[in-house]
């Protein structure tokens, strides 16, 4: 179980990459979802000849895995951020339903210690995923800004080389040009 809800997490990771961000048809999403079901009933039912906690484990695992999966699924069908951030989330939040589950197996300080480690890793995990999120919009928008402003100065500059151009005449004007087009990557105008 542990070996699929990593193999979850990395198939997040790689959807968070860009990789894949592309949003899916309607038939690759039913297959998708299909699939998801099919491998939840499954790891469901291998928990079925499990008794106590090592059962209530198995069914975080398998309950985990699936959301995990879900939210993934989302994330690469809509390639938001708030999808992206979500499906961090759904990993955070079914790593530490299993995290509270395997405290069941100790009493006293021991369980206390283990449920704070796990809410503890819950509270950073989510903290990670709003950071990442906020880091890509500002990221973005400093794209967005840095882009504008290199366009902005090419227009400039190719106004002005275009202006010291007026001293010249005839071909020696249009060669001045035209070498201030090819520089500042403008058309004309």
């Amino acid at each position: 179980m542990k070996t699929k809800l990593m193999v979850c997490a990395v198939a997040v990771a790689l959807g968070h990459s860009g990789i894949g961000l592309a949003a899916l048809s309607k038939e690759e999403r039913k297959a998708e979802e299909s699939r998801i079901s099919t491998e939840y009933k499954s790891a469901k039912a291998q928990c079925d000849n499990l008794k106590g906690n090592a059962k209530d484990i198995c069914l975080a695992e398998a309950d985990g895995t699936s959301k995990v999966a879900n939210a993934e699924l989302e994330a690469r069908d809509k390639g938001t951020l708030k999808a992206q951030s979500d499906a961090r989330i759904a990993r955070v939040e079914a790593e530490y339903v299993v995290a509270k589950e395997r405290c069941d197996d100790a009493a006293g300080n021991v369980k206390d210690v283990c449920v704070m480690d796990a809410k503890a890793a819950l509270a950073r995990g989510k903290a990670d995923a709003k950071v990442k999120r906020e880091s890509r919009i500002a990221n973005e928008r400093l794209a967005d800004a840095r882009l504008a402003a290199s366009r902005e100065t090419a227009r400039a500059d190719y106004d002005a080389a275009r202006e010291r151009c007026d001293r010249y005449s005839g071909d020696a004007r249009e060669r001045c040009i035209g070498d201030a087009q090819a520089r500042f990557g403008h058309g004309g105008g």
